[in-house]
């Protein structure tokens, strides 16, 4: 396929307008400006109040923008696991379409571990993801393992309770797991669905301060998330934090507690999840709070002014890179307006404006084949309207030709009984005779192509078996040429409601042309048959003749048309074949290069019977 490359229009030829970018950078940057300030001022200003009430204030902050963190990402995990879920209950997608679809989700969703779905009444399906185990030294039945020790409370999660649990059972894949109601599921069949996640995302959140000890707890203080990894492998309790009920109640979303921790005086801020009843917690001992205090407040400073120049330098290229592919795609969309469907974006990058790319450039590869499929059906159309008008023609010349043939035939065969072989009119008579029979053999042919004569009964057959035995009839015939025949024919293959009889006379012409276009030189015939979809078989003819120009194949199934000395054929073998498979609902076409041999290509509909077998067959499956 031709690629054509697209590129932006010069300066000169825009209007004048506000590009995307520049609407993204100053929206960033204002943004930034604004929070970061406020921040800033806010923390200035308690600092020099209360340094007492900075220090408790400045730990609960930390803890809600911890919290507000955890929340949008435990948030992505469940819409994640909605996808998974929604995916595993599709039932127009094959069960090889679903495990297709579920490897790519892992992959964009590299943090799930392994999905589990399950149900009231089918109990439980787990898919995983063999490259994340494949990484560390846990084993799926590991996994198993440790789950069947710690089933999910089932009924709970059904009211609609998101249930969190550290899963954690090796320091190498610290992990969570995420369960929530299908509210989708069946009412007499409830379900599920969790999730096993690893922690890297919110380790990462824990271990952001060098100041403040960061961690994720339930509301019975059992740690789900901490920097210390041997600290989420144990489990063990953090009985040194107070009573955290309020926050379990949801009479308050954050608060501030002071309290001893190894005879040692810390303040901790602590601020619900709002997920799970999780709660997100940053302690500190007091004694290095008030002492980093005045330089958290500087490094501020000096970070919100670096915040702000790279922003600026990362909003100006990333908005750069939004607009301009999407200015390309807009593009081309105006060329592929004007029907020129060879049109194709070079757009790589992994995001929803590379996956769009992919999609437009799937959408004109699409619009291609479809544009060459109708020019392909507008031609075969054209040619069985041609066909067809012959076909009346052919039918009225055969019936007022063929009665007076007979009478000739007739009197030229009564003349000639009369005679005797030496007589010198017997000789003439003879010719009239032989003549005669080749003009009634052509109207035959005419009216069989005009299906005048088409009265026998189509039935069932076994494709492969009408070939074998056509192969048997001109076999002799094919050797004493030197042509040999091969067979690869498919196993169980569908029966075809046809005539065999009438297939027959195709496969035989097609072979004995195969022959006669090899003439005097060694050459082969190849008969295979194939599946083509759920609709059709396929019987395909490639003989290793001379093969055919263009403008022969265009003309190949015209009536009378033949390549072939005079005398040696009426042109209407390929034109009664194209007619008897026309009858049987199929199609016929040719594939052709100079000295390349020829390949024909039939296609029969597979019999209703079969049809409606496999449909209720894969019914039954799924």
């Amino acid at each position: 396929m031709e690629n054509i490359n697209l590129s932006l229009p010069t300066l000169k030829e825009k209007k004048i307008v506000f590009p995307i970018r520049f609407k993204i950078l100053l929206t960033l940057l204002t943004l930034v400006t604004i929070s970061v300030g406020a921040i800033t001022f806010t923390m200035a200003s308690l600092f020099h109040t209360d340094k007492s009430a900075y220090i408790r204030d400045l730990t609960s902050l930390i803890a809600t923008h911890t919290a507000q963190e955890a929340n949008a990402t435990l948030v992505g995990y469940t819409e994640a696991l909605h996808s998974f879920a929604r995916l595993m209950y599709d039932e127009n997608l094959t069960q090889r379409q679903k495990s297709t679809l579920l490897t790519g989700m892992f992959e964009d969703f590299p943090d799930f571990v392994s999905v589990t779905l399950i149900e009231k009444r089918r109990g439980d399906a787990t898919v995983y993801d063999a490259n994340q185990l494949a990484s560390t030294n846990v084993t799926q039945e590991q996994l198993e393992k440790y789950r069947k020790a710690n089933p999910l409370p089932f009924d709970n999660i059904l009211k609609g309770n998101v249930y969190l649990e550290n899963s954690t059972i090796s320091n190498e894949l610290p992990t969570l797991t995420i369960a929530v109601n299908l509210e989708f599921a069946e009412a007499d069949n409830p379900a599920i669905i969790s999730g096993q996640i690893r922690l890297d995302k919110l380790v990462k959140l824990a271990s952001r301060s060098n100041v403040y000890e960061t961690f994720l707890v339930s509301i019975d203080r059992v740690p789900l998330v901490h920097a210390t990894q041997d600290v989420m492998a144990n489990r063990a309790k953090a009985d040194w934090i107070p009573d955290l009920g309020l926050l379990a109640d949801g009479l308050s979303s954050s608060t501030t507690l002071q309290y001893d921790y190894e005879s040692v005086p810390y303040i901790g801020g602590f601020a619900s999840v709002g997920i799970g009843q999780l709660i997100a917690a940053v302690q500190i001992p007091e004694s290095a709070a008030f002492l980093t205090a005045k330089n958290l407040l500087e490094d501020l400073l000096k970070v919100a002014f670096g915040l702000l120049m790279g922003i600026a330098v990362v909003g100006l290229i990333s908005s750069h890179r939004i607009s301009k592919p999407v200015r390309i795609l807009a593009d081309a969309t105006n060329v592929i307006r004007d029907g020129k469907f060879d049109t194709q974006v070079n757009i790589t990058s992994r995001d929803e404006i590379g996956y769009l790319a992919d999609s437009f450039n799937r959408m004109a590869t699409g619009l291609k084949e479809r544009d060459s499929a109708l020019n392909k059906a507008q031609t075969q159309l054209v040619q069985s309207e041609k066909m067809s008008a012959f076909g009346n023609l052919s039918a009225g010349i055969a019936h007022e030709v063929k009665n007076p043939l007979a009478g000739i035939l007739s009197h030229a065969q009564l003349c000639t009984s009369m005679l005797d072989k030496g007589h010198e009119a017997y000789e003439y008579l003879s010719v009239i005779e032989q003549e005669t029979k080749r003009c009634n053999s052509i109207i035959e042919n005419l009216m069989t192509f005009a299906r005048q004569q088409n009265n026998e009964k189509k039935k069932n057959i076994d494709i492969n078996r009408v070939i074998n035995y056509s192969i048997a009839t001109v076999n002799h015939q094919l050797k004493i040429n030197n042509v040999s025949v091969e067979r690869q024919l498919a196993t169980d293959l569908p029966l075809v409601l046809a005539n065999d009889n009438q297939i027959q006379q195709v496969l035989i012409n097609l072979m004995i042309n195969a022959q006669q276009a090899i003439g005097n030189n060694s050459g082969k015939l190849m008969l295979s048959t194939k599946v083509l979809n759920d609709k059709f078989i396929g019987i395909i003819v490639t003989d290793t003749g001379p093969g055919m120009d263009e403008e022969v194949q265009s003309r190949i199934f015209e009536p009378f048309f033949t390549t072939k000395p005079a005398g040696k054929g009426t042109g209407l073998g390929m034109s009664v074949s194209y007619g008897i498979i026309q009858d049987h609902k199929g199609e016929i076409s040719v594939e052709s290069t100079l000295g390349s041999g020829t390949t024909f290509t039939i296609k029969l509909p597979i019999s209703k019977e079969v049809e409606k077998s496999q449909s209720i067959s894969r019914l039954t499956l799924d």
